[in-house]
């Protein structure tokens, strides 16, 4: 075998090596959000939680966002929480979403994911597992998943990221549960890049006016899917 041959046999045995070691990755432990977690318990424990909500579960993104005061004739219920991967929402999904029996759950995640080395096939996998298991658990319920926005902070992963939302979007269409709602073009500017005016300071998370920008696109979307899963439940 020529040396050319050797060398051409050697990358492909590494590169191989790699993608088994990036599909493989650990999931980061879910414990470490432990006081978070207690939080949510205490405040429940001494608040009404609506009946049937709108809940929105995933990461910072989600956490960040003031879903009470964005969507204030919906009972909505906020439990995302910041760094979090899709592996988190699914170790919680017990305490953080299926205890609340949703009528409609918003999920976003997948970015931290992305950003951590996992390849877009593990992701999307992820996304399948956390949604076999609310709807083997909640078979009735409707879950919105929201596209991973742009993002200047992580803009290297901008290929990644679109890859995976296509991907999303294409196993929701074969289930009338999934509605896959993708906004990400909202939030770039005319050049084609993440619109800075849009994010904080870090160019990772959404700034009010970023914030204003996701409700409006959402909000139909949200009247509309209540609207066909019956009456409307407020507050």
């Amino acid at each position: 075998m020529s040396t050319g041959k050797i060398l051409l046999l050697c990358v492909l045995l590494l590169t191989g090596v790699v993608s088994g070691r990036e599909s493989q990755r650990a999931d980061p432990d879910p414990n470490r959000f432990a006081p978070e977690i207690k939080a949510f318990a205490e405040w429940d424990s001494k608040n009404a939680v609506p009946a049937e909500p709108v809940l929105f579960i995933g990461s910072s993104s989600i956490r960040l966002w003031r879903t009470h005061e964005s969507f204030p004739d919906l009972p909505v219920v906020n439990r995302g929480f910041g760094g979090s991967q899709i592996s988190d929402a699914i170790h919680f999904a017990d305490r953080l979403v299926l205890a609340y029996q949703p009528k409609l759950i918003v999920f976003y995640s997948g970015n931290n994911d992305i950003a951590s080395g996992k390849s877009t096939e593990r992701v999307v996998e992820d996304y399948r597992r956390f949604l076999r298991l609310v709807l083997a658990r909640r078979p009735e319920v409707r879950v919105i998943i929201l596209a991973i926005n742009p993002s200047r902070s992580r803009w290297k992963f901008w290929p990644e990221v679109q890859k995976t939302n296509r991907l999303v979007q294409e196993f929701c269409q074969d289930n009338p549960r999934l509605i896959f709602a993708d906004f990400s073009a909202l939030f770039l500017g005319a050049d084609g890049r993440p619109d800075s005016s849009l994010f904080l300071k870090d160019e990772l998370h959404l700034n009010a006016q970023g914030y204003a920008v996701w409700t409006q696109a959402l909000g139909p979307v949200l009247r509309k899917v209540l609207a066909s899963s019956g009456s409307q439940r407020t507050e």
